[in-house]
């Protein structure tokens, strides 16, 4: 081995990011696979390089014959029962080798003589040729998973390489490539070759042929990171998003929070003139999106969860998480949305069950059955004077919260603040 093959060697080690010490131990094991082809081979061997000049020496390992009797019947022990693959029966065991490793615990009693071949160096540099490509694929490929394995959930883009009906192939940069499953495309997209498209890392897996990485344009995921993209307010922490609800290319709802007062979280997901949003809508080719404003009561989450639809009134059940939703009568469609989008949609963002009533049957219903146990639990019957019922929770065996105001419509017949 010559010392320019080793300064090769080093060279590469620090471009690739492999530690050089593995690669020359590398090199090391591939020579003595070398010699031990070669007519005449000792049976147990080993091989030093000079880590400065690059020479190599191959020297036998004498082992008393003792010894070696006691190593390989230790060898032999360790060994596990093997059946054949396609008969299932059990296979005789190799003959058992003797590791290096172990023999080194006992070189005080092993001697050694040099009997490095004539003519050797045209092998080893073979070897080393070979060697070297093999360990630098595969520290790329141990590279390539520990750059992506923590990066699950993050946003991506890549170019469209090729699809077919199994997966569409996405190269995120030169020689990296991650696959984009049917089960996480979209239903009606199209990716054609060359297209630029934005997902989010769904997997990351190791295997023999290098790691693999799969990403998702279905994840909910993926429009938290495209308006984290967009709206510097949530890329800052000033706002956050609190929840997704997506039916993946149909209609996406957020919820939206602001940590800092004089910042309207709604707008700033917005944008003037809708350019935030519509930036967003256009990477998930026209998907409806429905920004909403967090509340911590849950009447009122549960009613602007709900829009485009107007809600009149929301009666809540803390104990069942379960809201009923009045809505007037023109509202309901809408409410419900198309095969009950909308309903679906807000009770997975809020995480209430939701049910709807038009004003008509609601009413209906309340003449027939009654509500009394929705009136002596849960929130305060008091009608304030914008027509909305008080958010506050209500006393215990009583109608109303504790405002005094509120308090003074016991026995009264109307629940109206201003009537009292």
């Amino acid at each position: 081995m010559s010392k320019e093959i080793v300064e090769a060697v080093r060279g590469l080690a620090a471009e690739k990011n492999i530690s050089y010490e593995k690669l020359m131990e590398a090199l090391e094991d591939a020579l003595l696979s070398a010699y031990k082809k070669t007519p005449g081979a000792a049976p147990y061997a080993k091989v030093e390089m000079d880590r400065d000049s690059g020479d190599f020496r191959v020297f036998e390992l004498k082992i008393p014959p003792e010894l070696e009797e006691q190593l390989l019947v230790e060898a032999s022990d360790e060994q596990e029962l093997a059946h054949d693959p396609e008969t299932g029966e059990l296979r005789e065991p190799a003959a058992p080798e003797l590791d290096l490793e172990k023999l080194k615990e006992y070189e005080d009693q092993i001697e050694t003589a040099d009997v490095t071949p004539q003519g050797f160096g045209r092998i080893a540099a073979q070897t080393a040729k070979q060697v070297i490509f093999q360990r630098i694929r595969e520290a790329e490929r141990d590279n390539m998973f520990e750059e992506y394995r923590d990066r699950v959930g993050e946003l991506i883009t890549g170019i469209v390489q090729q699809s077919d009906s199994r997966y569409t192939l996405v190269q995120l940069r030169e020689r990296v490539e991650a696959l984009l499953p049917k089960s996480e495309q979209v239903d009606g997209e199209r990716y054609d070759h060359s297209q630029r498209i934005k997902a989010v890392i769904k997997d990351v897996s190791n295997s023999t042929k290098g790691p693999s990485i799969i990403v998702s344009r279905r994840d909910p995921e993926l429009i938290r990171s495209l308006f984290e993209l967009e709206v510097p307010e949530i890329a800052d922490g000033l706002v956050e998003i609190t929840g997704v609800a997506r039916e993946p290319g149909y209609r996406s709802k957020i919820a939206v929070v602001s940590h800092v007062d004089g910042v309207d979280p709604v707008g700033a997901c917005v944008g003037p003139r809708g350019s935030r949003v519509r930036m967003v809508v256009s990477e998930l080719r026209g998907e409806k999106i429905d920004i909403i404003p967090y509340n911590d009561e849950p009447a009122r989450f549960v009613a602007k969860a709900l829009s485009p639809a107007r809600v009149r009134e929301v009666l809540v059940d803390d104990d069942a998480k379960q809201a009923t939703v009045i809505v007037p009568d023109d509202q309901l469609s809408l409410a419900i949305g198309r095969e009950g989008q909308n309903a679906r949609l807000a009770a997975r963002l809020t995480g209430w069950r939701i049910d709807i009533r038009s004003e008509t049957e609601f009413a209906a219903e309340e003449a027939e059955h009654g509500y009394e146990e929705e009136e002596t639990s849960g929130r305060c019957a008091a009608i304030l004077s914008n027509g909305r019922r008080c958010p506050n929770a209500a006393l215990p065996g009583s109608r109303y919260c504790g405002l005094d105001a509120h308090q003074a419509l016991v026995g009264k017949d109307t629940d109206q603040v201003d009537g009292a």
